[in-house]
């Protein structure tokens, strides 16, 4: 596994070189020591860190906080607050950054590798929690439309007819519905589109695909040909016996 990389931002040569020796003490790889806002800005730009110990009092124009409000919205990259002013004011405003951390110096170096340690899980949960939410967003319902969905695809949202679908296609986080002019790819997966598609309409016939019934032209197991595309798919046998009890049989 990877080490973490971290960025430094602090004034104070002293400290800073202190806080360094500490963290390649714990293991961490220290990406970088800079003194300023503006260079912690350039310094994630060049060399992308894991984390940032960002220290709110800073000299120059741009403050701890000022730097972590950027970082946040441009990079998405976690911060923790190293500062030695705990007065109720500069807590207000470094809660605005939404630190991942906050820790008072002088600190110990268990306190700092259990801030980072937590910072970083907590940070990889809020991706997923996104990640999570941005999948549900993918795909709009209209509730007043129960015969289509609008999904977002190509920077728009492309209302597709159930009617009009022939089959979906799994690729990694994404999936392409495809119909009989277009394809669709959009950020999803096969559990919430088997979810949002009607049962009695269609199927899934492998882990890479979903069809609709009245689009299967002929089978032949293990593979199955789409009516009008003349698109040959494969039949996986985890998922044949539901197949076969979705169609008139004689």
């Amino acid at each position: 596994m990877a080490k973490t990389e971290i960025l430094i931002v602090e004034d104070e040569n002293i400290v800073a070189k202190d806080i360094q020796n500490s963290l390649v003490k714990l293991g961490y790889i220290v990406n970088n020591v800079v003194s300023a806002g503006e260079k912690a800005i350039a310094a994630i730009e060049e060399k992308k860190p894991d984390i940032v110990m960002m220290d709110i009092m800073l000299k120059g124009k741009m403050s701890g906080i000022d730097a972590a409000n950027i970082i946040k919205e441009k990079y998405q990259i976690p911060i923790i607050f190293l500062t030695a002013y705990a007065d109720d004011d500069t807590i207000k405003k470094a809660k605005h950054a939404e630190p991942y951390g906050y820790i008072m110096k002088p600190f110990k170096e268990k306190e700092l590798q259990t801030t980072i340690e937590m910072a970083l899980y907590k940070h990889e949960q809020d991706l997923l929690t996104k990640k999570e939410r941005d999948l549900f967003q993918s795909i709009v319902f209209n509730k007043d439309d129960k015969d289509s969905i609008y999904v977002r695809a190509d920077y728009k949202l492309n209302r597709i007819k159930f009617t009009d679908v022939y089959y979906v296609e799994a690729l990694k986080d994404y999936v392409t519905i495809h119909t009989a002019d277009n394809s669709y790819t959009t950020h999803t997966t096969m559990k919430e589109m088997l979810r949002i598609l009607p049962s009695n309409q269609f199927v899934r016939i492998h882990r890479s695909y979903i069809v609709r019934i009245d689009r299967i032209y002929s089978i032949k197991y293990p593979e199955m040909v789409i009516e009008g595309k003349s698109k040959v798919l494969p039949i996986g046998g985890l998922y044949r016996k539901e197949l076969y009890s979705k169609l008139n049989l004689l």
